[in-house]
C-alpha cells in the first residue's frame, strides 16, 4: 500500500496534467456544448473507462513496448490528433445546428461513450505519462503492484470525471442558454470545430518535437 504523501504526490501530476487542455477536455467539451450535460456526462465517462485501460497498460508494462518501438507512438498521435480534427471538420460543415457531431450521432449515450473512450486511447499524452511517470509510482516494497494500480487507477478515474465532469455539466448549462437562438448556436457550433482543429494541430505539432527532440 503507498504511503500517503505518495499518493498526494501522484494526485497532484495527474491533476496537474488533467487540467492542461487537451483532446479529452476538448471532446468533453464538444459533446456538451453540442448535445447537452448528460452526452458531456457520457463523453466523461468514455473518457474515464479508456483511462482505465491505460492503467492496465501502465501496469503491464507495455509502455516499454511503446518506448522501444517509437513509430507505435507516431501512429497513435497522428490517429488521435486526425479523429479530432476529423469531428471538428464535420462540426464546421455542419454548422446549422449545434447537434451536429459526427453523423448526428453522438445523441445516443452509446456513442458518446464510445468515441470518449477512443479519443483517450488515442491521446498521446496519456502514452507519455504510463510510461515516463505512472512506473514510477509502483513500489515493489509497498505490497502488490496490481493493488497499487488500482489504487492509483482509481485516482486518476476520480480526477478525470471530477475535472471532465464538472467541465461538462457548465458548458451543459451555457448551451441551455442558446435555446431558440439558432445563430447563436450555429456559430458556437463552428467555434467548437475550430477548438478542436486546433487542438488536434497542437498536440500533433507538440508530439512531433518530442518526438524529434
Amino acid at each position: 500500500m503507498p504511503d500517503a504523501a505518495l499518493l498526494w504526490l501522484f494526485f497532484c501530476f495527474v491533476f496537474g496534467i488533467i487540467i492542461v487542455p487537451g483532446m479529452d477536455m476538448a471532446f468533453v467539451l464538444a459533446n456538451a456544448l453540442t448535445s447537452g450535460r448528460r452526452l458531456g456526462l457520457y463523453a466523461t465517462a468514455g473518457v474515464v473507462a479508456g483511462g482505465v485501460v491505460h492503467v492496465v497498460v501502465g501496469a503491464l508494462g507495455v509502455g516499454a513496448v511503446l518506448k522501444l518501438f517509437p513509430s507505435l507512438f507516431k501512429l497513435l498521435l497522428f490517429a488521435g490528433a486526425l479523429y479530432i480534427a476529423w469531428i471538428g471538420l464535420c462540426l464546421l460543415r455542419s454548422g446549422a445546428s449545434l447537434g451536429a457531431i459526427p453523423a448526428a450521432r453522438s445523441r445516443i449515450p452509446a456513442v458518446a461513450f464510445r468515441q470518449g473512450m477512443l479519443t483517450c486511447l488515442l491521446n498521446p499524452k496519456a502514452y507519455l505519462f504510463m510510461f515516463a511517470v505512472f512506473p514510477q509510482f509502483l513500489k515493489p516494497e509497498a505490497g502488490g503492484i496490481w493493488l497499487q494500480a488500482a489504487i492509483l487507477g482509481a485516482i486518476i478515474a476520480v480526477t478525470q470525471f471530477s475535472v471532465y465532469g464538472g467541465l461538462a455539466v457548465a458548458a451543459g448549462g451555457g448551451r441551455g442558454a442558446l435555446a431558440g437562438h439558432p445563430r447563436a448556436e450555429a456559430a458556437l457550433g463552428r467555434a467548437v470545430g475550430v477548438l478542436l482543429i486546433v487542438v488536434a494541430a497542437v498536440t500533433l505539432v507538440q508530439g512531433w518535437r518530442g518526438l524529434a527532440g
